[in-house]
């Protein structure tokens, strides 16, 4: 009888243990927060605008060299090197600089900057990049005019996930102008990479 108990004893305490150790739920952590299950009708550019990080950043942390993925794939996001303070701000410079333009023509505008946070002749924060002083001047107007400083509308903030999805791509435009109104002859001499509304884009 007292084998018996002891056996007893013993297999709750290894029912304990294992329990301790097995069927806890898992505690909150910062990678469950940075996790994506993908859906029906999910793409590998549709996460990243909604996460507001790059396509390409997206692919790397994932070990995926193509778009392909599969429903109930669980994607790693990872994190943005661009804070929602400075989404934000550039948001408002999107809206101030690109008002009235094609949607095209914010995303491009966003774009814009985050190459210039990548181009070595740049600061290399948004907020630096933003508030520039070249000649004694700033490099954007709606920074000069108080602009900036307005709210930004619907469609720049997500012109900002776009461009912020779309990042390491395209032609690497580091510069913007309306030649209607430009009145710098220097700007004329940089390669013209594409035309969207009334903004010449450059590099």
């Amino acid at each position: 009888m007292k084998k018996f108990k002891k056996l007893k004893i013993a297999a709750l305490a290894l029912v304990t243990t294992v329990s301790l150790f097995t069927f806890q739920p898992p505690a909150e952590t910062e990678a469950a927060s940075t996790t994506h299950t993908v859906y029906s009708g999910d793409t590998l550019w549709k996460i990243s605008n909604r996460y507001g990080v790059g396509l390409n950043a997206l692919r790397e942390a994932n070990n995926q060299s193509g778009n392909m993925i599969y429903v109930g794939q669980k994607l790693v996001i990872p994190q943005s090197i661009i804070s929602e303070s400075d989404k934000d701000l550039l948001a408002r410079l999107v809206s101030a600089e690109a008002k009235g333009e094609p949607y095209a023509g914010k995303v491009a505008v966003a774009t814009v900057i985050l190459n210039r946070l990548d181009h070595p002749d740049f600061p290399n924060t948004v907020k630096e990049v933003i508030y520039q002083i070249d000649q004694g001047h700033y490099a954007f107007t709606p920074v000069q005019n108080g602009t900036i400083y307005q709210p930004a509308d619907a469609e720049s903030k997500k012109a900002v996930y776009e461009a912020l999805a779309f990042r390491g791509q395209g032609n690497g435009s580091i510069y913007f102008y309306n030649p209607n109104t430009s009145t710098s002859s220097w700007i004329y001499s940089r390669t013209t990479t594409v035309t969207i509304g009334n903004h010449r884009f450059a590099k």
